[in-house]
């Protein structure tokens, strides 16, 4: 497969998820409740978590934002459901490399996040992508501060 069709699979795979998202809602009583925003483009999102026995349970957003910000907490829903919180938050981590063009382990546990790889020639939207996976870190690491 060559690079453009390469980057339009992905392309088509991005826009997928934001019109049609996973896990979007809200979860009643969710262990945790996060909110962030993106100043500077004005993505918003609300991520809820139910965490049982340090297993991310379930997982849902609400917000608005770019087809970036919108896609990326899809995937990211998905990825994350049914695994322990640590996994959660390394996969963050591998999401964050390949943000900054580091070197990355996308693994095939995390679906369709490798579709956002491109998104790191575009400094302005990294933020953009990674709004949602700030808002898992902040929710797990400070769960009395959100």
């Amino acid at each position: 497969m060559n690079f453009n069709n390469l980057d339009q699979l992905y392309r088509s795979v991005i826009m997928d998820h934001y019109k049609n998202p996973r896990n979007k809602g809200l979860i009643e009583d969710g262990t945790l409740t996060v909110d962030m925003n993106n100043p500077t483009c004005g993505d918003r999102i609300r991520l809820t978590l139910n965490v049982e026995d340090d297993i991310v349970e379930d997982v849902k957003f609400e917000g608005e934002g770019c087809s970036i910000s919108m896609a990326s907490a899809s995937m990211m829903t998905e990825a994350i459901t049914g695994q322990k919180v640590e996994k959660a938050l390394n996969m963050g981590d591998e999401f964050s490399k390949m943000m900054l063009g580091e070197d990355y382990d996308i693994t095939d546990d995390m679906g369709d996040i490798e579709a956002l790889a491109g998104v790191n020639q575009f400094p302005a939207r990294i933020k953009c992508a990674t709004l949602t996976w700030k808002a898992l870190e902040k929710g797990v690491k400070e769960p009395g501060d959100e």
